[in-house]
């Protein structure tokens, strides 16, 4: 199986300018610092990336830009997300065209039904390219539970289904998928603020968000929790714990563009329906943030 799904892989935001369109030049600079960082991959077009807003050829042009700039460094695995299987299918088809390396797979937005559905959608896109591809379990925010042993029903039929994000937010999910798939899928943490737990459960990689802002603190935890080097991983995940429940909270996406807006690695402009932060909220993520840059620390040694 490819090595890029055992390291961190940036769920990159979608820049945007004043006017509303897509910033690639800030895009594909963005792309290069994360992939200078250590990045092993680059997950374009996710939630966190507001792929809901974008329109397909909007989409076609975030891929080019970004597997310019990847370079061959790294893969190039956008999310796959759409309402009608159909365009999700084009789009899959598209990346593939369009030089990416992989796909994460999501359910249908919007419609969650049951697994009979939800494995036509999903066996329809993986089937429709050769690349391989990781399934995005997030119950909380999709409303669709892919269990373990659907997962290895999955893998069963499609021999190009080589990964999972597990974003159920419940680090037992990891022993379970394990214990059905064994070694069959590389499970990867989907959600910021589980990610030490995730690697001592066994997972071998991050689809990360403050990654974003913090790109060397966040493959620096990594490698550390890999390395099981717990002693000198607490101090950097509990500096880095606040910034991490960004992650997890309905408005991630506009959180996550003020922290980069803070530490000058982007803007806080995100495309309607979501508003830029403002009063207590804006406050209240401000003084977490200001708290946490002024207690940064020391970055060990990897």
């Amino acid at each position: 199986m490819s090595t890029f799904w055992q390291g961190v892989l940036p769920a990159i935001t979608t820049p945007f300018l004043d006017n509303g369109e897509v910033d690639h030049a800030f895009l594909a600079q963005h792309v290069r610092l994360m992939m200078d960082a250590g990045s092993t991959g680059i997950v374009p077009l996710g939630s966190l990336g507001e792929t809901a807003t974008l329109s397909f050829e909007e989409k076609r042009a975030v891929l080019r830009t970004v597997v310019t700039a990847v370079a061959g460094r790294g893969a190039v695995v956008p999310g796959v997300a759409a309402l009608a299987t159909r365009d999700a299918v084009a789009f899959a088809q598209m990346a593939q065209a369009e030089g990416c390396q992989g796909l994460m797979v999501l359910p249908p937005y919007v419609y969650s039904t049951d697994w009979r559905e939800m494995k036509a959608h999903v066996s329809a896109v993986i089937a429709a390219t050769t690349l391989p591809c990781m399934l995005y379990n997030n119950p909380i925010a999709y409303k669709t539970d892919f269990s373990a042993l659907q997962m290895k029903e999955l893998a069963e039929q499609h021999a190009n289904l080589v990964a999972v994000k597990e974003s159920s937010a419940d680090v037992r999910r990891i022993a379970a998928i394990k214990s059905a798939l064994g070694q069959r899928l590389h499970i990867l943490v989907g959600v910021d603020d589980l990610i030490v737990e995730g690697i001592a459960a066994g997972a071998t990689g991050w689809v990360a968000g403050l990654v974003n802002a913090f790109p060397h603190e966040s493959i620096a935890l990594f490698k550390l929790a890999r390395a099981h080097r717990w002693a000198e991983t607490e101090p950097l995940y509990h500096w880095f714990l606040p910034l991490l429940r960004m992650d997890v909270v309905p408005k991630f996406v506009q959180l996550i563009k003020l922290v980069q807006s803070r530490v000058g690695m982007g803007r806080a402009t995100v495309r309607a329906p979501r508003l830029m932060l403002v009063g207590e909220e804006l406050e209240q993520a401000n003084a977490v943030i200001t708290q946490a840059l002024a207690s940064k620390p020391t970055v060990p040694a990897c």
